[in-house]
């Protein structure tokens, strides 16, 4: 059986601070409200670590958002035709071929039969099913509308592979081109200009100031290449901790926003995002303020998430939903406009798909079109480095071969 800390009151109103036994939080609570005390903050107590069952964590089988969107496909069609949860959740785990995934679900069905909600079963598996699932599952249960909820949720899953997807591949080209081109740039530095050198201190002739300032920065690189490696690599696990931190993430979310070409990708796919994500959410009958909050858990972009939290909380204070919009600063002219007619129209959710869906087919087009885009950008590029290579290296041979051929 799970052991829970707590804190809680007493009668008296003092804090008071303790462990128990109990087969759930909700039970938890229940057993310190019948002892007379008022629960505060009850945390699931982790056990002590031991490491044959560390190793066996660390090497299980990932979760995937695949295994996830099939669950939610498989529960929409077996709650459609009237399968009840447990049976669904029971046929699921036997028929399943992802262990891990398995003694997740026979978890989730063991809740239930001690009576606790599916969507409070779900929460005790943050790392298998986030926030935006299980409030959705939570507004199934709610309306009665729990089949229908899963479909939605398997079809905005089946999305959000797609985009993440996608957003992968138009990021993943322009690193390539950055990394060989310092590539390109580290092995001249490295092997090519020093072989020319030896032939140009032979000669003893003048040097051009390209070739020079090439064969001092050559010089600087060979001499010093272990503490620019080492430098570089530090520099890396410095940025890499940098973007763990949730301010890191978030300024760098912000910056991507504004990267070349890049950029508006990763802009339009947040947006894709946000829109399908508020309006299915808004047509499961979901309050538009908790629709924000689940729409910020979505967007994939944490500088966006935080100005849809603050639109959020112009929308608690009274203010329209477009007007708020406007004010964070991140939504494009077509977005506004389009609040605009469904706050008018009482279309919210029609528009808003209609939103998501066209940011979508430009995220497409946009990535079948990247290579292209990026074609200019590597010519100029490597262009460049080609004639810095052939006026700091080759213009010495020219001269040293045209004053030995008039000698």
């Amino acid at each position: 059986m799970p052991t829970y800390t707590y804190k809680a009151r007493n009668p008296r109103g003092d804090l008071v601070n303790g462990k128990l036994e109990s087969n759930s939080s909700e039970t938890a609570a229940e057993e310190l409200l019948r002892s007379g005390l008022t629960p505060v903050e009850i945390k699931s107590q982790a056990n002590a670590v031991n490491a044959d069952l560390v190793m066996p964590k660390l090497f299980a089988e990932k979760i995937t958002p695949a295994e996830l969107m099939l669950f939610a496909r498989q529960m929409a069609s077996l709650l459609k035709a009237g399968v009840p949860i447990l049976r669904a959740l029971s046929s699921l785990s036997e028929s399943g071929t992802h262990k891990v995934f398995q003694s997740v679900l026979h978890d989730i069905r063991d809740g239930l039969t001690e009576g606790r909600e599916l969507s409070a079963c779900l929460r005790q598996h943050p790392a298998v099913f986030p926030p935006f699932f299980v409030n959705m599952v939570r507004v199934g249960e709610t309306t009665g509308r729990l089949d229908e909820v899963f479909m939605r949720l398997f079809q905005h899953l089946e999305f959000e592979k797609m985009m993440h997807e996608q957003v992968q591949s138009a990021v993943r080209y322009p690193t390539f081109v950055v990394v060989a081109l310092v590539a390109a740039i580290s092995v001249i530095n490295i092997f090519v200009i020093p072989a020319f050198a030896k032939v140009y201190k032979s000669s003893g002739s003048d040097l051009p100031l390209m070739t020079r300032i090439l064969l001092t920065v050559s010089d600087w690189t060979v001499a010093y290449w272990p503490m620019l490696f080492g430098g570089a690599f530090l520099a890396f696990l410095a940025f890499r901790w940098w973007k763990l931190t949730p301010e890191g993430n978030k300024t760098w979310d912000g910056w991507m926003l504004h990267f070349p070409i890049a950029g508006k990708i990763v802009q339009k796919a947040a947006l894709a995002r946000f829109a399908k994500g508020l309006a299915m959410t808004y047509q499961s009958g979901v309050p538009i303020v908790q629709g924000l909050t689940n729409a910020a858990q979505v967007v994939g972009n944490l500088y966006v998430a935080g100005h849809i939290e603050q639109m959020r909380n112009a929308v608690e204070r009274g203010d329209s939903i477009t007007r708020s919009a406007r004010a964070t600063g991140v939504f494009t002219p077509v977005v506004l406009q389009m609040m605009a007619v469904g706050e008018e129209t009482g279309e919210l959710d029609r528009l808003l798909m209609e939103v998501g869906e066209m940011y979508q087919r430009e995220v497409e087009y946009e990535i079948k079109t990247l290579s292209e885009q990026i074609e200019p950008i590597l010519i100029v590029g490597l262009g460049s480095i080609v004639l810095v290579v052939a006026l700091g290296v080759f213009l010495p041979v020219w001269d040293m071969s045209s004053t030995m051929s008039k000698k």
